[in-house]
């Protein structure tokens, strides 16, 4: 492969995947996007997947076929392989004979035998969140698959791909976010629709939209936008206009001595 290297060349390259990458707004989508891309853009490469780690524990969260997770899979088992080293000592690995290669003999005599993968190189991935490792992993079944020029598109790829993958997931916990407030503001405004239409405090207006809501078997953010729109609360044992409104409690009969 012919890959022009200058500061130029590579800033194109840069760009070209970033248009792949960017505009996901969930994190699978990306990291779906950066499994495929990396399949299209880096040559010799049969699969790709992208491993994630948190507190000694891996699973592949996107790959472009079943083969790829399963050799991920093989490597989860033994704790050891270009993908699981790749990530804890954030580095490079490639190898292009994985059946005779010292550094992972147990891995790579499995990978041939059951998959037929001679090949592999993997990428770190930086993401964001500081107790997240992520890996890029690319592989192939012919030997010697992955030359210097295909390390350096893996390179710009899991860079990219990092930042793409950072940037869907802030953007889909910025619409969690979004959806939370305005849940709360729902429910704010039906609690205070039954503390002024039954005298209540704020703690027994939310005690009667949970019972509305397992009562119905509903959320109670919807019990929440029903009360909201329509003043009108369904409590067990209460049918017909009863639903509209309860009666407010009749304040007792003062004695005289």
């Amino acid at each position: 492969m012919t890959l022009d290297q200058s500061p130029e060349g590579l800033a194109t390259i840069y760009a070209e995947i970033g248009r792949q990458l960017d505009a996901h707004g969930r994190t699978a989508d990306a990291l779906a996007a950066v499994a495929r891309t990396a399949v299209a853009r880096v040559p010799g490469s049969d699969w790709a997947s992208i491993t994630r780690g948190r507190d000694g524990s891996f699973e592949t969260v996107a790959s472009t076929d079943a083969t790829a997770t399963d050799v991920d899979n093989i490597q989860y088992e033994l704790g050891s392989g270009p993908c699981v080293d790749t990530i804890l000592q954030d580095t490079v690995f490639r190898t292009g004979s994985l059946g005779t290669d010292p550094r992972w003999p147990e891995f790579g005599q499995r990978a041939v035998a059951e998959a037929g993968v001679h090949s592999m190189m993997s990428f770190r991935l930086f993401l964001e969140d500081d107790d997240l490792i992520a890996g890029l992993n690319f592989y192939s079944t012919g030997t010697d698959a992955f030359d210097d020029a295909a390390q350096t598109v893996g390179t710009l790829l899991a860079t990219h791909g990092a930042l793409a993958i950072s940037a869907a997931a802030a953007r889909e916990r910025a619409a969690q976010l979004e959806r939370a407030l305005t849940t709360n503001r729902t429910i704010g405004v039906a609690m205070g629709v039954l503390m002024n239409e039954y005298k209540i405090p704020r703690s027994q207006a939310f005690d009667l939209l949970r019972v509305a809501s397992q009562h119905a078997n509903r959320k109670l953010a919807d019990i929440a936008a029903d009360v909201a729109d329509t003043g009108a609360l369904d409590l067990p044992g209460r049918t017909g206009t009863d639903r509209r409104r309860t009666p407010k409690p009749t304040p007792p009969r003062r004695v005289r001595p």
